[in-house]
């Protein structure tokens, strides 16, 4: 986010706001509506008679809005404004027009109601641009508050992916290991070329796409060890225009599910397909298919947290840009998505 002087300085911002502010006012308070060829006159009581409003409005501003307006007590504020403007009245009335004007202006009362069309207007205008500034401030707290939030809320999914990932391949280290099979070390090497990615190499909030497309094979060769013998497993790619960035670990949920589904229940003829391309707009199509076998086992599995990771990371990410279907047939589970990516 670019930062601007009104958020690292708030308060001199503010001042000079007031300053500015109350300058432009007085220059209309100071026009001549009574001869048309001189535009302004500033004489003494001018700046006496403005000085009046000028109280009143900072006490509205700085005491009456924070105390009673903001905390919703408008009673309190309502009551204490009106008295307020009346003393302003009672000032101006009393002391200043008979001060300078005793022989006019000063020998009567024009009544309440006039006196409240001069007052209210320029204590109205003061005071209502504080409550714009304030509301300004207070929505620009907002957003960065609720992108804290998105930060953090996008960095504790991010962090649930590795778990997620070691808790199922350690698993199966651990059974291959206790068979003695001669893929162990094999596997070792790919789960530490594909750790060293997701912990090293995707810590931006994107990454070139041609290192994620490297780290999804990778991650498919190192499920694919898994499989042996038992089935095809088919990763191809289109069209990939260089320059387009994705969100790091975006896709590997669905391999990941792809594989698992397939394994579970399943010993033989495994089908995995996955494909991926981007036209030259940078829209992304991702397919990843696999078959397999609906048994009794299945329908008591609970659900893992990897698929609904990734609707939230889709959801905060790319919240206008991206489509996501999948399809559970009998016996083929299907994954599309259509994301529209960006360049840095």
């Amino acid at each position: 986010m670019r930062s601007t002087f009104l958020q690292h300085h708030p308060a001199k911002g503010e001042f000079l706001f007031q300053c500015i502010l109350h300058a432009l006012v007085f220059s209309f308070y100071t026009i001549d509506r009574h001869h048309p060829d001189v535009l302004y006159t500033f004489e003494f009581y001018h700046f006496l008679f403005f000085l009046n409003y000028t109280w009143a409005n900072l006490l509205i501003s700085y005491v009456f809005l924070p105390r009673y307006f903001y905390p919703k007590k408008y009673l309190q504020f309502t009551f204490a404004t009106v008295l307020l403007v009346a003393l302003v009245i009672l000032i101006e009335e009393s002391v200043l027009e008979r001060w300078f004007f005793p022989d006019s202006r000063g020998t009567n009362f024009p009544g309440v109601i006039f006196s409240l069309g001069q007052v209210l207007p320029i204590l109205a205008i003061l005071s209502g641009f504080k409550f714009a500034w304030d509301a300004l401030l207070k929505q620009r707290q907002l957003d960065e508050l609720k992108a804290m939030v998105r930060e953090s809320e996008l960095a504790f999914l991010k962090s649930q992916i590795n778990p997620h990932f070691l808790f199922n391949n350690l698993n199966n280290l651990y059974a291959y290991s206790v068979e003695g099979s001669p893929k162990t070390p094999e596997i070792i090497l790919e789960l530490s070329a594909v750790l060293r990615y997701m912990l090293y190499e995707c810590r931006e909030a994107s990454v070139p796409l041609s290192k994620e497309i490297e780290h999804l094979r990778n991650f498919s060769q190192l499920y694919e060890l898994q499989i042996e013998d038992r089935g095809e497993v088919s990763f191809q790619t289109g069209n990939i225009p260089p320059g387009f960035h994705i969100a790091p670990l975006i896709l590997t949920v669905f391999i990941e599910n792809a594989f698992k589904h397939s394994q579970s229940g399943q010993s033989e003829k495994i089908v995995i397909k996955i494909h991926l391309e981007v036209d030259n707009n940078g829209l992304l199509k991702f397919s990843c298919h696999n078959n397999y076998i609906l048994g009794p086992e299945r329908k008591s599995t609970p659900k893992g947290i990897g698929l609904e990771n990734v609707r939230k990371r889709l959801n905060l990410l790319y919240p206008d840009s991206h489509k996501l279907t999948i399809k559970q047939l009998d016996t083929e589970y299907r994954a599309t998505l259509t994301l529209q990516l960006r360049k840095p």
